[in-house]
């Protein structure tokens, strides 16, 4: 190799960790919904309702913590938040499992289940690293008949969560 070729290689060497740590650091992806029972995102990858956009990206459901809509109040997915458009309901017994297909695994804080507004359960993750899915036993207590759940994915080091809406029959 000749010397001005050597010089390259030294100075490319050099500068390459530099640069690299120059750039701006990309956002960690953390992608989840609710595959079963089937959530509003879950029946509208399936074709089982006609939606929008989130046919293609059920796992996308993201939005600040603490907000209490299907949508994640993101204006793109807003169909999920429409109570009248034909969900599939599942007949579920008061204790069920519901299992989170994780596109992109994240640190999690909690995950928790909302029926009305109010919380139902949660699970403390502790800033730990899920797997590819994610289930948990959700014990609906006295509640019966049918109604609309609201899981939602805190995630432990962004000021993010994931949504996702899940219409059931409780003890049906």
């Amino acid at each position: 190799m000749n010397m001005k070729r050597k010089l390259a290689v030294v100075v490319g060497a050099g500068i390459a960790p530099m640069i690299a740590l120059s750039l701006p650091a990309s956002e960690a992806s953390a992608h989840g919904y609710i595959s079963t029972p089937p959530s509003r995102q879950a029946q509208c990858a399936a074709g089982t309702v006609s939606c929008g956009d989130i046919k293609y990206e059920p796992q996308s459901v993201e939005g600040p913590k603490g907000l209490t809509s299907c949508s994640g109040g993101n204006a793109k997915f807003s169909e999920l938040d429409d109570d009248g458009k034909g969900w599939a309901v599942t007949p579920i017994p008061s204790k069920a499992d519901f299992t989170w297909k994780l596109t992109a695994r994240h640190a999690t804080n909690t995950w928790q289940y909302f029926v009305g507004g109010q919380k139902v359960a949660e699970v403390n993750d502790g800033g730990a690293q899920p797997g590819e899915t994610v289930t948990h036993q959700v014990d609906f207590g006295s509640l019966k008949g049918k109604q609309k759940v609201l899981a939602v994915w805190n995630i432990a080091d962004t000021a993010n969560a994931f949504y996702a809406c899940i219409d059931v029959n409780i003890g049906g």
